[in-house]
């Protein structure tokens, strides 16, 4: 590429300064020369603003934030490059090339995503499309800079704001390119089956908000009949006020 891009890595971060230091070192070992690491950290008590106090090539905040896709609109105001991607703390480049196999080439699109590893596994993406989840994981999108201000998370989505943004990008006629290779390494430490049931409520409150009626009536369940996956055990309950209307099938 004659003019190579300015690619923003955005982590974003609170007293988990070991797993940082491991993303930051994953940067360090990309081939591609042309990155701008931001780290929004959660006000850390851990010894991450020292840290990274002593760390060139890295812009950074440390301050309380509300949550984090409101640290991660913070990373958008702050990136200089002409796309994005957020790597949480602990997170990796699937190789050191990644960066360069992406932007080696013009790619004329708004989103451009591939696949990403979980323990030994590649989880695939899937093509571009609208649907009830996210097909791919952040950490392994790259999304201009533009359409992120364009369309910032919205911070009410504890759970779920990426997965509107990403509706939203899409619904709005944005351009959606698939690579056929891992671009992350996902840390998979933390996540519980209690956290991904939250995110499934909350997918469907997305869809309620964002989608037409055509398209809440081919994605959202049924009252009354059980739900295939990944809303297996989810079953619309008119009558039940917990979880606005929904609950767990036994």
């Amino acid at each position: 590429m004659s003019n190579p891009v300015l690619v923003t890595v955005v982590t974003v971060c609170r007293n988990v300064k070991s797993s940082l230091e491991k993303t930051m070192n994953s940067l360090l070992h990309q081939s591609y020369a042309h990155i701008d690491y931001v780290i929004i950290d959660g006000a850390s008590t851990d010894g991450t603003p020292e840290m990274l106090g002593k760390t060139e090539g890295v812009r950074w905040i440390s301050e309380p934030d509300k949550g984090i896709y409101d640290a991660m609109n913070k990373g958008i105001r702050m990136a200089e490059g002409e796309w994005v991607i957020f790597m949480n703390a602990g997170d990796v480049f699937a190789s050191d090339d990644t960066l360069s196999k992406v932007f080696s080439v013009e790619r004329d699109a708004d989103v451009i995503y591939g696949d990403v590893i979980k323990g030994d596994n590649i989880k695939k993406a899937e093509p571009p499309h609208n649907g009830h989840r996210m097909y791919f994981c952040h950490q392994s999108a790259f999304v201009r800079t533009s359409c992120l201000k364009e369309f910032p998370f919205d911070i009410q989505h504890r759970m779920s704001a990426d997965f509107k943004q990403m509706k939203q990008l899409y619904l709005a006629g944005k351009t959606f390119m698939q690579l056929d290779f891992p671009i992350a390494v996902f840390d998979t430490s933390g996540v519980s089956n209690a956290q991904r049931s939250k995110g499934l409520y909350d997918n469907i409150q997305v869809i309620r908000e964002v989608d037409n009626w055509k398209e809440r009536l081919r994605l959202l369940p049924i009252p009354g009949v059980a739900i295939a996956s990944p809303f297996r055990n989810l079953r619309a309950c008119p009558a039940h006020k917990r979880n606005n209307g929904w609950c767990l099938s036994p």
